[in-house]
């Protein structure tokens, strides 16, 4: 039942939540490097899923759009962009190929594996090795590949609400902190700061895959009826969300990938208090595998087998990770050496 006082917090957030979805474009933010559609963007007749953008590795002559790659963050941030345009150089300066045309279809790691299930697209880059495991198994997908690392930052307010410790806790300690915390501001909203709140994508993505292990390993399901109000669910990509987390003080959990792709306005209104590193058994890395549609289009098998080729290769896609950069800053690590398929 709700006490007098958690139902004033509950309308402070939703009035704060109504604030925000006006402050922002149709609740979207536009990526720098390429356009940004909701998903399933399909033609006029509902048919054909349609790219987000589509790129030409400045080969303006080239019209055929010959490889399809679906994604979410990585998309955003632009290094599918880059994958896309190296590639087709490659092939264009080294494989004889006539220019051809990458399209990136946006997706979290869910639809991105419905997408090659579907045979919609030819590639999925995915962030979850349980999903990406099941794909396998059940014939969507028939190879995957260690694509590069990303890494998960739980970021929030400078005020620190939760009173996270970044020196000595860890990321389990902190998300405590943040149930804990919440749990009594919603009884009591504090007078002297503002509420503990925590921005959820809640939208099947890898993030909200990761963020929800987290709380079930402290066992805890803020999700769950009834509802825990300083759980806020805003299903959106990334950049959209970690937009929405700076607006509104809220704790969330984004990628550095994400995070050096937002503009200052974003990142200078939240604080990093814990970090992924490379280490295989850190809670916070973000492994992104290339997998291969078993539907991927015949007509285009010489296109799609040099890909999952050139990805691993240290002076193919793993040379544009290398490079790859956001605010002057490398974005994302190489695959592990050894980590051709795990």
């Amino acid at each position: 039942m709700c006490t007098p006082s958690s139902v004033h917090l509950l309308a402070t957030i939703m009035f704060s939540r109504l604030c925000l979805l006006s402050s922002l474009a149709v609740g979207a933010l536009a990526a720098s490097h390429a356009s940004v559609t909701p998903f399933h963007r399909r033609d006029t007749n509902g048919t054909v899923l349609r790219p987000s953008a589509v790129y030409n590795g400045n080969y303006t002559e080239a019209t055929e759009l010959r490889l399809r790659i679906a994604n979410g963050g990585a998309g955003q941030s632009g290094l599918i962009g880059a994958w896309a345009n190296a590639f087709i150089q490659y092939c264009v300066e080294n494989r004889t190929m006539t220019p051809f045309q990458v399209g990136w279809y946006l997706g979290d790691t869910t639809a991105s594996l419905a997408y090659i299930a579907a045979g919609e697209v030819d590639i999925a880059v995915t962030y979850n090795e349980a999903a990406e495991q099941q794909s396998l198994q059940s014939k969507a997908a028939s190879q995957r590949v260690y694509g590069f690392r990303d890494h998960f930052l739980l970021v929030g307010p400078p005020s620190n609400p939760a009173a996270l410790d970044a020196d000595n806790d860890d990321v389990l300690q902190m998300f405590n902190k943040i149930v804990s915390t919440g749990n009594v501001d919603a009884v009591t909203p504090p007078a002297d700061r503002a509420a503990v709140r925590f921005l959820s994508r809640f939208d099947k993505s890898a993030t909200n895959i990761k963020e929800s292990s987290l709380f079930v390993t402290i066992g805890q399901v803020p999700w769950a009826f009834a509802y825990s109000i300083w759980y806020h669910q805003y299903p959106r990509f990334p950049l959209q969300a970690i937009q929405a987390a700076s607006l509104l003080s809220e704790y969330t959990l984004t990628d550095r990938g994400t995070w050096l792709s937002s503009p200052s306005t974003v990142t200078d209104a939240l604080q990093i208090f814990k970090a992924g590193s490379d280490n295989a058994t850190d809670l916070l890395l973000n492994p992104a595998h290339v997998l291969l549609s078993s539907k991927a289009d015949p007509a285009n098998e010489d296109i799609w087998t040099t890909f999952m080729e050139w990805v691993v290769s240290a002076d193919g896609g793993q040379k544009v990770i290398r490079e790859y950069q956001n605010n002057g800053q490398v974005l994302y690590s190489e695959a592990p050496i050894d980590g051709s398929s795990s």
